[in-house]
């Protein structure tokens, strides 16, 4: 990435102002201001999160806001009421109170004397979910939003569930909120009052495990929040942005098709991170895709945006399986519209041992042969994280390791090349022996040495097949045709590689099993493959290419102590006990333009004793630090989730210190029923 210090306007930069709201509290916030704008006013972006803008996410936020900034818009950076430095305490995602704040945030932007009155919002998960979310509430300061990495659908499509399973990430997840929510506010912002906040939020932010398990379905607990009740709602221009290995690319494709507004979606190779950063590569310049945008809806200046295609994606092409790439090898292809008419369906049958290699006109009328899959709790081991950071190796290992405990289906080597873009689907015919039941559906290019690599996957609760909102358990011995749909891909299969469909029972730790084995039949030849086909475009070769990334210099950042990300597989072949450990340690690091060491680290480990489906659990522990001279707060949190066939069973304890000695501790105990999971 190219650092940019010769931008065309100087700022000034507000360390802290307070943005108060209408109940009292007091926000915090961190501004950019271009020169002149008090006599000249000029548009504003909003970032409003909770990741603390003083500190954690300082550097990040440094390099895209200055940026910003120096070409002529006012930035405002806000910290959530009970994160950061904001007054209040944190208790959930997407609260009622937060959406309210942000709209009078949005309202005091506007009416400041350096801000014209227009204002953008911007933001990757959180702040890209807040700002689908504002603008469905329609304030009339917000012009227009840039959300990356987000959902309009919180339960079908978020870290918490998918296809109505629990997800290892839901655990994850839910630690990282609970190190966060543990620091205290920065003394030299907040004054001798940081004390009393810090407590506040130890005793009141509470373990958000817990409120996310107590709604296993979809109810209004998760409609709250999902614009997807109602994307008419939604009457600002929509940029939507993610990456194929990220955990929310299936939005953005839901975003073109249903929103009825100026819009346009983007997807790149990238994991969990601004495209402008974004890994694997290539990165792209999309800071400056986001001036392109502002200029055009909150300046009036005709930027020629909105004459290009509406969806830009990155066509991968075909790679070896590995943990981690560096870059993905592929192509920008682009659609006008989405759906777009130069897709086309092509089923194959799965037709044991073969995806068939013709379409099939009647499934039904096709000879049906039984085979039967019940995994082992191993299969999941490889599979990656549901939302890749890149920040560890926690992307899909070779399939071969995953499909021994499948039902495997694979097609004769391909005549030629094909490509996909859109979501898979897989129709399955089956008889489950249990009432609770889950599938997981895998696509993989297999390669001619027989390498697999996993190029999409979809779950299904079967209990969940006819909607998230009112599970119906399985009647063992009953024929059900379900439908799985697997995340949306724009992928390469070389002439000479194979198309691969495995189904598994289980696929732990990235979803949780069901509460008891599982035996499925499936019936071969009346369950099919449905790809979405795309023929290449010659339209593709002229797009306009992406300027090379860049952003605005940030302050130094030194690093004192090293830094670890590493996953790994262990088997204990005596207690036939299975253990994925993932660590992420950031070391310790030191921000001298605030006299400020930081300590970041956190590990997990998911584990299972052989066939024993009562013996899974998730453990996370962290460790965050924040010191300087005469200063010292540390905080571990330690969080265990276990099960058995009736609840799921949470212990978790919080525990602060202050210059070394522990000031606070709480620790929580509850069981949870599984509700048809």
């Amino acid at each position: 990435m190219r650092i940019n210090d010769s931008l065309p306007y100087r700022f000034s930069e507000i360390e802290n102002t307070w943005i108060p709201v209408s109940d009292g509290v007091r926000l915090a916030a961190r501004l950019w201001i271009p020169d002149g704008a008090e006599t000249d006013p000029v548009p504003a972006v909003l970032e409003y999160i909770p990741y603390r803008k003083r500190d954690l996410k300082r550097t990040r936020d440094e390099g895209v806001h200055r940026y910003f900034a120096g070409h002529g818009y006012a930035c405002v950076r806000v910290d959530i009421r009970g994160s950061g430095d904001s007054e209040g305490v944190l208790t959930d995602e997407y609260l009622e109170r937060e959406l309210q704040d942000g709209e009078e945030i949005l309202t005091w932007i506007a009416t400041q004397p350096w801000c014209n009155g227009k204002v953008g919002m911007i933001g990757i998960s959180w702040g890209g979910f807040n700002g689908l979310q504002i603008a469905a509430r329609r304030p009339p300061e917000l012009g227009a939003i840039i959300t990356l990495s987000s959902t309009d659908d919180r339960y079908a499509d978020d870290v918490h569930y998918m296809g109505g399973c629990l997800l290892g990430d839901n655990l994850s997840w839910a630690s990282v909120m609970f190190a966060y929510n543990s620091l205290p506010p920065d003394p030299l912002v907040v004054g001798d009052v940081w004390r009393e906040m810090w407590f506040e939020r130890l005793q009141g932010s509470g373990l958000w495990l817990e409120t996310w398990l107590r709604h296993q379905r979809r109810d209004d607990y998760w409609k709250h929040g999902s614009v997807c009740e109602d994307f008419r709602a939604i009457e600002c221009p929509v940029f939507a942005a993610s990456g194929w290995a990220d955990g929310y690319s299936n939005a953005v494709f839901r975003l073109m098709r249903e929103l009825d507004v100026p819009r346009k979606g983007l997807i790149g190779p990238w994991s969990h991170r601004y495209p402008h950063v974004g890994r694997p590569g290539p990165a792209i310049g999309f800071l400056q895709e986001c001036l392109r945008w502002w200029d055009q809806w909150l300046k009036g200046e005709d930027t020629g945006i909105m004459e290009e295609d509406m969806l830009r994606v990155w066509m991968l092409d075909s790679v070896a399986p590995t943990t981690r790439y560096r870059s993905r090898s592929g192509r920008w292809v682009a659609e006008p519209s989405w759906p777009s008419e130069d897709i086309e369906e092509r089923t194959f049958a799965l037709d044991w041992p073969l995806v068939a290699s013709e379409a099939v006109e009647d499934a039904a009328s096709a000879p049906h042969e039984m085979k039967t899959v019940r995994s082992p709790l191993s299969v999941g081991l490889f599979a990656g994280k549901w939302c890749s950071y890149s920040a560890t190796p926690d992307l899909p290992h070779d399939q071969r390791e995953e499909d021994g405990g499948a039902l495997v289906f694979e097609s004769i080597p391909l005549d030629g090349q094909l490509e996909i873009m859109g979501a898979p689907v897989v129709e399955l015919s089956l008889i489950s022996e249990e009432p609770v039941a889950m599938v997981a559906v895998r696509l993989s290019d297999v390669a001619p040495d027989d390498k697999a690599t996993r190029v999409t996957y979809g779950l299904l609760n079967l209990t969940h097949r006819n909607g998230h909102e009112h599970p119906e358990p399985l009647e063992p011995g009953t024929t059900y045709t379900v439908h799985v749909q697997l995340n949306d891909v724009a992928q390469v299969f070389p002439a000479g590689h194979r198309l691969r469909i495995s189904v598994s029972t289980s696929y732990w730790p990235l979803a949780w099993a069901p509460p008891r084995p599982v035996r499925l039949s499936i019936f071969s030849g009346a369950s099919t493959l449905t790809l979405p086909v795309r023929t290449p475009k010659e339209s593709d070769a002229r797009l306009r290419p992406f300027d090379v990334a860049e952003a605005a210099p940030s302050d130094p950042v030194t690093q004192l102590t090293e830094t670890q990300h590493n996953w790994l597989v262990t088997r204990d072949l005596e207690e036939d006990r299975s253990t994925l450990k993932v660590i992420k340690n950031e070391g310790t690091y030191y921000l001298e333009s605030i006299d400020l060491e930081i300590e970041d680290s956190t590990t997990e480990w998911y584990s299972s004793v052989a066939d024993e489906f009562d013996s899974l659990a998730g453990e996370v522990l962290s460790t965050r630090g924040l010191s300087r001279s005469g200063w010292d707060v540390r905080t571990v949190t330690h969080t265990t989730l276990s099960c058995d066939p009736e609840s799921f069973h949470i212990q978790a304890d919080l525990d602060a210190y202050l210059n070394g000695a522990r000031v606070f501790c709480k620790s929580w105990q509850s069981s949870v029923p599984r509700d048809h999971i």
